[in-house]
């Protein structure tokens, strides 16, 4: 494939790739529990990094600390986090006679995410912050959210403009297809009837994102500043284990079946089209209606 071609793939699947929009009942933002869960878990990694930072005078240097959260998706998580984050530099501050710098929060995911939810949950963040600066008699930051779409295997920011990168349960999606997987038949990802090729497709573009995902970091990021990053793992070195293939499995296993059925339903057709004399989308408009 040229790389023309590679780059269009790239962008089209950057504008429609996106978890499920909304607030309904289906939605990703009423479907994050899980993802909410682990990241409580991180904390204290969070709260170390942060004194590190605030060790190295990384904080307390800046008039403005910026963070940017890297595929945001829809829902409050990355705004939990976000807050998080704020109160953390904000209790160091207190503690050391510091000022609390301001705070500028940056959404990042691909162009398809559905920003429009993640912004209706700004007035409720704000009013939070309003709060805790009641509560708080020292001084709190004002805080400023902005989004930033794109996908974070390019180029996001200006250089040496962000102090604090988060990203949660989002590097294990790759930037592509690998190249050299046709033969995976009847599999969406590995598993454990993929030929070993396909194992080393897997791995090599997972390199190639890992590596370019750090470069971009390194020129955005001020000296001093930090990443934490949470990646979906695997407890075993096997990459079709059930730890983290099972579900792509049953996937898979899903669509081949429906698709059988399809197949068997335009068999059906055909014959019935030549018995009746009817035009397939006329069979199928006549099964719709009395099914």
């Amino acid at each position: 494939m040229k790389a023309k071609d590679k780059e269009k793939i790239a962008m089209e699947v950057q504008s429609i790739l996106h978890m499920n929009i909304g607030d309904g009942e289906s939605s990703y933002a009423c479907n994050s529990f899980l993802q909410e869960t682990a990241m409580w878990k991180t904390l204290p990694i969070l709260k170390h990094t942060i004194k590190f930072m605030a060790n190295n005078s990384v904080i307390f240097s800046t008039q403005c600390f910026k963070i940017a959260d890297l595929r945001c998706s829809s829902s409050m998580n990355s705004l939990l986090v976000a807050s998080t984050i704020m109160d953390m530099v904000h209790d160091l501050c207190e503690e050391t006679k510091h000022k609390s710098p301001q705070f500028e929060v940056c959404l990042n995911d691909l162009f398809g995410n559905d920003f429009n939810t993640m912004f209706k949950m700004l007035p409720e963040f704000y009013s939070n912050l309003k709060k805790k600066k009641k509560k708080k008699r020292e001084h709190f930051g004002h805080c400023f959210v902005s989004a930033t779409p794109g996908s974070f295997y390019s180029r996001l920011f200006p250089n040496k403009s962000l102090h604090l990168f988060h990203s949660f349960y989002a590097l294990h999606w790759l930037s592509q297809v690998p190249e050299g997987v046709e033969n995976n038949i009847y599999n969406i990802y590995m598993s454990k009837s993929s030929p070993p090729n396909v194992l080393e497709a897997y791995q090599k573009q997972f390199d190639i994102d890992f590596r370019k995902f750090l470069q971009m970091r390194s020129e955005e990021l001020v000296q001093g500043g930090c990443m934490v990053l949470t990646i979906v793992g695997r407890s075993i070195s096997d990459p079709t284990s059930d730890d983290c293939c099972i579900i792509w499995e049953l996937l898979a296993q899903s669509l081949y079946d429906m698709l059988k059925e399809i197949i068997q339903v335009r068999k059906i057709l055909m014959r019935l089209a030549i018995s009746t004399g009817k035009t397939q989308q006329k069979l199928l408009e006549l099964l719709w209606n009395h099914c």
